[in-house]
């Protein structure tokens, strides 16, 4: 089956997966596997929003198991439509097997990458206290208080308006300290057993509360000394005097809960976040300028200061205080090559990257030292399942294992992050639908030696101390295989500068950001999978610490988004202003890079009028950018947008090799365009071949600045208008390409350039150029010395041959010194022009409407023939002033069909006016003996037929998106319009057909004329005088038989 791809590993930010073929049945003998990883630091949500499973007692025949990396879950049926998990680390796990029979429609899921912080989760209450509990942890103790300020958020659900609690505060025996929530008294907060009523400040309303379906923040402070109660709600600030609580002290180490801890009231019905605790009373003033950054100095919103159970945790994307989660690129696995066998997954074991982090150990001879103060040795145990205990047992036993192995011992050790994974002998798990007669299971951990006042310890040391205590493994349980590795460390650096990372052994470190307080870069330390005794630091994830400039050109890039107005002043600002971003990175990500290229596609999409004063500053800031993109975590970086795209390479430091470039269009929607540095494409719309030469005659100093290749691909070109030489008129697109920040030129090898024409024509002498930043007074202009146009450019495009690569060298084809007329009378003619279009189909309409509503005006043959003509003209003019609004829609086949309608038309006009020139002729001057039998009908099929027949032909031999398409008319080519594309069926269609009516009209008009003027020659009583203005007058009224247009 080749539905899909079922085993895969997804890491982007948010995305679906589905079972094979859904919306349709899954085949048979399936086994997929998901791999959900993120980066360290976050979580994965996972929810099905379809599911449809066959179903079956304990799931035994079709199944779908989710790993969380604390417990392994198998569900059939119906059973998981509408939930949602969370995994317990950064790794989850979604298997599906089917067996030979009975499919189903199987499942659609989707996941969310969430912050591990608190910041971007909500805390779910329980509504029962047998179900789970969201209290402080057992690390965090609360002091004796005599004064606090307390701030949550909460919502509730439902507007039943009964008695609550949202949190509380007791001590061993559960007797109250703390608590607030309401009753049918009111809202109430308790303080050492003195309850105080907060009707004031929170006043009661029928069947409505506080808090809503939307989180609102609470703030209450209290002071022994003065015993008030404030209370900031909804940015009011009041306070409540409470004289029994006067010089009452809250005690120490008592137990906090978010809900009730009594059986008596219920929880709050809802959810809470940002739950923070000072030990000291705010002021109204500080209250009001609470801001997220201001951590409790007791309790805060952290994970280190509350357990929380995975079930009562919830990720959203609009907290208040969340933060912005970055997309990683997703990765596969190995496919299979035909999904409708049995597909097999393979863990390979030992495994360099635990896959599920199920449990962290109890610290055995623990002291306080930090993780990277010590050794690390990597642990591998394989244990046999003899007696088939659930994995779940087998996990806890395991557990406990490691745990007593190495209490009492003379070394001081702690074991973290074990991992459990399911394998046969081979270390691979074949799902199938019977039992696995030798199931074992592997375990991966970590060993931390705290080696600061101890002697060294061997890996052999720690192995043989496993296997001597094999005998105390559970009944049913043997140990197997025991493997031992001391782990390298990464050594401190200072890359990039400004950030210090110091020597840690192989985990993930956080460095504050420089300038930035409050916020963390991050990098990992790897070790390496051929010799773990070495480690090795990966690229900096830096996103963080640049998010003030991403705020900023967020900002700008709303400013010139989508219906927003631009003129040359807001352009100027803009582009100085994001000039000032550029300059100020160090190093631009390519988060922020995208935003600042999506701006400059914006801009693009103004008139180039507007655009021509800050069209020189807009290049070199782009060329800067392209510089600056930050190239350490890949080899290539692709950013596309509507009317931009920019391609950054690495150059290899060793062999100073430089890919080739390449874009072209998408074969899916998923981006504007698409990019290869490598193969190539078969039909790009630009592509450049650079000589493997390239580089060879380089100065020291410039081979060391060759880090990078750039490539620009300009979709629109207002940025490029030469005023002051007008050389040429550019009819292609625009490729810019530099070699790091170094100018290359007189090139043995010339660079080989491919670029489109916007628009299919016939060049007679194209000329290949490139853009002279350096000239015209800085404005630039087309330059075309060491370019020259190779002899196979054809119609489509035209190749480019140049012996120079400038830094920021724009290479591209001009046609000829034709003239256009600039915008201004450009405007002017299209204002006439429709002006003129809208009066001829007004009164088009109205013969049309005179001729229907008076039967006796359309008895002849005259009266129909002119009705068929005002309607192929109405429908011309109104197909014709709807055409540039329908083109605005970029819709290829609704163009399409507005460009041959409009055709048609055109050719139907032109053809009634020829046969109303033949039936003239037919009347004048073959009077007599000329019957025709269903005269109309011939002439309607000739009409509308012949146009008919033109457009057909038309549109059968050529493909139809080279016949009619989008064309740009004007200098500045800003008004787009759905009209013929190639100029060969214009010119023969179009021109050749009218040439033909207009000399038909011709004809016509001189055999009437004679015949008129023989029979008036025979019998006349005029005088001289009087025939010569007669004939005058036919004449001029015979003109428009002969010009119709």
């Amino acid at each position: 089956w080749g539905c899909a791809n079922c085993r895969v590993v997804l890491s982007n930010p948010s995305g679906t997966f589905t079972s094979p073929c859904y919306p349709n049945d899954y085949p048979n003998s399936q086994a997929c596997m998901w791999t959900l990883r993120a980066p360290a630091g976050y979580i994965i949500q996972i929810t099905f929003n379809d599911f449809d499973i066959e179903e079956a007692p304990n799931c035994i025949y079709d199944s779908l198991s989710l790993d969380n990396g604390e417990s392994q879950t198998k569900f059939c049926g119906a059973t998981a439509k509408g939930l949602s998990f969370n995994s317990s680390a950064n790794e989850m796990h979604v298997s599906f097997s089917s067996d030979f029979s009975i499919q189903k429609k199987g499942f659609n899921a989707s996941y969310i990458r969430v912050a591990v912080s608190l910041r971007n989760q909500k805390v779910i209450l329980p509504q029962m206290l047998d179900t789970y509990q969201v209290s402080l942890a057992k690390s965090v103790s609360i002091p004796e208080l005599r004064a606090f300020t307390l701030c949550f958020e909460a919502t509730k659900i439902g507007k039943e308006d009964n008695e609550w609690t949202a949190f509380s505060y007791s001590d061993a025996s559960f007797t109250q300290l703390l608590s607030f929530g309401k009753t049918k008294n009111g809202y109430f907060l308790s303080i050492s057993g003195s309850k105080c009523l907060l009707n004031s400040v929170l006043p009661v309303k029928d069947k409505e509360d506080i808090f809503t379906e939307s989180f609102e923040q609470l703030c209450i402070v209290w002071n022994n000394s003065l015993g008030y109660v404030g209370v900031h709600f909804k940015r009011n600030y009041g306070a409540v005097s409470c004289d029994s609580t006067i010089s009452k002290v809250i005690p120490g180490n008592g137990k906090l809960l978010l809900g009730s801890n009594q059986n008596e009231i219920a929880s709050l019905k809802g959810d809470i976040y940002n739950f923070r605790l000072w030990n000291f009373a705010m002021n109204s003033k500080i209250l009001f300028n609470l801001s997220c950054n201001v951590k409790g100095n007791v309790v805060d919103w952290q994970n280190d200061f509350w357990n929380i159970p995975t079930l009562a945790l919830k990720a959203e994307s609009n907290l208040s205080c969340g933060s912005y989660l970055i997309p990683l690129p997703a990765a596969e696995l190995t496919n299979c090559a035909d999904l409708g066998t049995l597909c097999q997954a393979t863990v390979n074991s030992p495994s360099t990257t635990p896959p599920t982090v199920t449990t962290n150990m109890p610290v055995t001879n623990r002291t306080n030292k930090q993780r990277n103060d010590g050794i690390i040795y990597r642990i591998f145990i394989e244990i046999q399942n003899i007696l088939h205990h659930p994995e779940v047992k087998v996990q806890s036993k395991v557990a406990e294992w490691l745990n007593s192995t190495f209490q009492n011992w003379n070394y001081t050790v702690y074991v973290v992050n074990i991992s459990f994974h399911l394998s046969t002998g081979e270390d691979k798990i074949k799902v199938r639908r019977s039992i696995v007669n030798d199931q074992r299971l592997v375990i991966l951990a970590l060993l931390v030696y705290n080696a600061t006042n101890n002697p060294d310890l061997e890996g052999r040391t720690i192995q043989q101390k496993l296997l001597r205590n094999n005998e105390s493994l559970d009944e049913g349980l043997r140990l197997h295989r025991v493997n031992v590795r001391r782990l390298g460390i990464c050594h401190d650096d200072e890359d990039p500068k400004g950030y210090k990372w110091p020597a840690i052994q192989p985990s993930v470190y956080n460095a504050p950001c420089p300038g930035k307080p409050g916020f963390y870069a991050s990098r990992t330390c790897h070790h390496d999978p051929a010799n773990t005794s070495l480690a090795y630091w990966g690229p900096p994830d830096i996103s963080n610490c640049s998010s003030e400039a991403n705020e900023v050109a967020n900002q700008i890039l709303n400013l010139t988004g989508d219906g927003q107005t631009l003129n040359s002043a807001n352009i100027t600002s803009i582009v100085e202003q994001v000039k000032r971003i550029v300059n100020k990175e160090e190093n631009i990500d390519i988060t922020l890079g995208s935003t600042l290229m999506n701006i400059f596609s914006n801009i693009l999409t103004s008139p180039d009028r507007d655009l021509l004063e800050s069209s020189s500053e807009a290049l070199k800031t782009i060329d800067e950018l392209a510089f600056k993109i930050d190239l350490h975590s890949t080899s290539h970086v692709n950013i596309t947008t509507r009317n931009l795209a920019l391609g950054v390479s690495s150059v290899s430091p060793e062999t100073n090799e430089i890919s080739n470039f390449s874009i072209g269009l998408p074969s899916n929607n998923e981006s504007y365009f698409q990019m290869d540095f490598e193969s190539g494409q078969m039909d790009p719309l630009a592509s450049v071949i650079l000589p493997p030469n390239l580089l060879e005659n380089l100065s020291e100093e410039d081979s060391v600045l060759v880090k990078r290749a750039q490539f620009t691909f300009f979709n629109k070109t207002g940025l490029f208008q030469d005023v002051g030489t007008k050389k040429g008129t550019l009819v292609s697109y625009v490729m810019a390409c530099s070699i790091g920040n170094i100018t290359i030129q007189d090139l043995k090898d010339p660079v080989r350039i491919k670029i489109k024409h916007t628009r299919t024509q016939a060049v007679p002498h194209p000329i290949c150029a490139f853009w002279d930043l350096n000239k015209n007074e800085g404005s630039g202009f087309w330059n075309t010395s060491g370019c020259v146009a190779h002899k196979d450019s054809d119609a489509s495009e035209t190749i480019c041959l140049c012996n120079h690569l400038t830094h920021f060298g724009i290479l591209m084809d001009l046609q000829g010194t034709a003239s256009q007329l600039d915008s201004k009378n450009t405007k002017v003619l299209t204002f006439i022009t429709n002006i003129g279009c809208g009066i001829s189909a007004i009164f088009s309409a109205a013969t049309l409407l005179t001729y229907v509503a008076f039967e006796k005006l359309r008895r002849d043959y005259p009266s129909k023939i002119l009705m068929n003509l005002s309607t192929a003209l109405l429908f011309l003019n109104l197909l014709f002033l709807l055409d540039g609004w329908i083109t605005s829609f970029h819709v290829d086949g609704l163009c399409t069909a507005i460009a041959a309608l409009l055709h048609f038309f055109l050719l139907a006009t032109f053809t009634w006016m020829g046969l109303e020139a033949i039936h003239m002729y037919i009347a004048l001057v073959k009077v007599f003996n000329t019957y025709i039998r269903r005269y109309i009908l011939k002439f309607c099929i000739i009409g509308w037929g012949l146009p008919a027949l033109v457009v057909s032909i038309v549109l059968a031999s050529r493909n139809q998106n080279e016949v009619y398409g989008k064309e740009s008319y004007g200098k500045e080519q800003g008004d787009e319009f759905c009209w013929i594309k190639d100029p060969v069926i214009f010119y023969v269609t179009c021109a050749g057909y009218f040439g033909l009516m207009f000399f038909l009209n011709v004809a016509m008009f001189i055999v009437v004329m004679v015949q008129i003027c023989g029979r008036n020659g025979k019998r006349s009583s005029r005088t001289l005088r009087e025939e010569v203005l007669r004939n005058l007058r036919s004449k001029i009224n015979g003109n428009r038989t002969i010009f119709p247009f």
